[in-house]
């Protein structure tokens, strides 16, 4: 009996993506029902800054052209949250943004007050470079301890 997995007509790894990127969208939704962060939750949300349905002002795009970080901790408002996508504004040296983000666009979503972590899959030909970390006004320290990090990759045995 051979060793070799056939290939899945199922794509199941886009099916747990979507699944995990849900997630990030419940999360959002209730703080946007409640109004506001419980506790000492917050956020660091990682997106791919060309990605389709990503609307962030231009000089943003050019500081950051591939991947950015931001912040959703004290200073944020206006957060609407939808099927497929949410909208904040922040400050980014003092001035107001509004940006709209896809959860498709989402690469990683950080609560590290909780130590809780997802990752999501990039293309291959989409491989973020190095990236500064959070420019909008919030904290810069983040607890990498990995703890609670969800890493999925479903890759094909040869």
């Amino acid at each position: 009996m051979s060793e070799d997995l056939p290939d899945s007509l199922i794509p199941y790894d886009e099916i747990v993506q979507e699944a995990l990127r849900a997630v990030v969208g419940r999360v959002l939704g209730e703080v946007e029902a409640s109004g506001g962060l419980p506790g000492s939750h917050h956020f660091y949300i990682t997106f791919k800054t060309q990605a389709a349905g990503v609307d962030i002002p231009k000089h943003l795009v050019e500081r950051f052209p591939d991947e950015m970080t931001i912040v959703l901790q004290n200073k944020f408002w206006d957060l609407k949250v939808s099927d497929n996508m949410f909208g904040v504004s922040l400050t980014f040296n003092q001035v107001a943004a509004h940006l709209t983000i896809p959860f498709g666009a989402i690469t990683a979503f950080v609560d590290p007050a909780v130590n809780f972590a997802l990752q999501f899959q990039v293309q291959a030909d989409m491989v973020p470079e190095p990236h500064d970390q959070a420019e909008n006004d919030g904290p810069q320290v983040m607890s990498e301890d990995g703890s609670n990090v969800v890493t999925v990759d479903f890759g094909k045995k040869k």
